[in-house]
């Protein structure tokens, strides 16, 4: 499964954007998916997590101002940032994993996007 992420840019504080993923493989409810953040310096910190239940599960830090969504038929995750902050600032990786749990951090996740930059100002 390849992952492919789009969406990224430049927004000022306050500001929004929408992430999308396009996986190229097959994709149904046997698969975690979600997305993962890492700026400079740090460790990847994992952003928004949809389990093969569509239970979503988001970081303190984004909770109430980011939304992800997926639809396995269209086959398209979709992370929506509102309230931009500068420490929001970081490259954002798509990933996913063969398992409905989304359980064990980013080393148990086997597939990754890219990534695409978000800069906030």
């Amino acid at each position: 499964v390849q992952l492919v992420e789009s969406g990224g840019g430049t927004v000022q504080e306050g500001g929004s954007l929408t992430l999308s993923c396009t996986p190229s493989g097959h994709i149904d409810s046997s698969y975690c998916m979600g997305w993962f953040r890492q700026s400079p310096g740090k460790g990847r910190e994992a952003v928004a997590l949809i389990d093969g239940d569509r239970i979503t599960r988001y970081s303190d830090s984004v909770r109430g101002r980011f939304t992800s969504s997926r639809d396995n038929t269209k086959k398209i995750l979709t992370l929506r940032m509102e309230d931009l902050k500068v420490e929001d600032t970081a490259m954002y990786y798509c990933a996913g994993r063969y398992a409905r749990s989304c359980d064990g951090g980013a080393s148990a996740f086997h597939y990754w996007g890219q990534g695409t930059q978000v800069t906030v100002s």
